[in-house]
This record gives C-alpha cells, structure tokens and sequence, in this order.
C-alpha cells in the first residue's frame, strides 16, 4: 500500500485524521497565498512563520497516524 493509498484510508475511517488533513491543505494555501503577495511586511512574515508551525505540527500528527495504521496492518 503506498502513501497515497494509505491518507485515502485514513481519510475515510479516522474522522480526526481527515479534518487534519483538510487543515493542513487550508492552511498550505494560506501561506502560498501570503508568500506569492509582493509586500514583505514584518506582520506578514510573522503571519506566515505562524501557519507554517500550525501546518508542521498537524503533519507531524498525521504523520504519526500513517505510522500506527501501517503498524497495525
């Protein structure tokens, strides 16, 4: 079973892994659509700094999930 194969089943049977999953992808659009913005402001690379840390730890999450469902298979 690949990656791909693997966050398919998870979105289907893991309630909580599919709403982090949907998460992360809101938020790995929030910051392509800040970093493609032409202002450098400080606020926004704050902004940016921030979502990035909320996309890490979701993945860091998921990815935590992934490795328990291949354990148990």
């Amino acid at each position: 079973m690949n990656d791909t194969e693997i966050i398919q089943k998870l979105i289907e049977g893991d309630e909580e892994f599919k709403t982090m999953y949907y998460e992360h992808r809101e938020l790995d659009g929030k910051v392509k659509d800040l970093e493609t913005r032409a202002s450098g402001s400080p606020d926004r690379e704050v902004e940016i700094k921030r979502l990035k840390k909320m996309k890490l730890a979701l993945k860091d999450q998921m990815e935590e999930k992934k490795r328990k469902f291949i354990q148990s298979k």
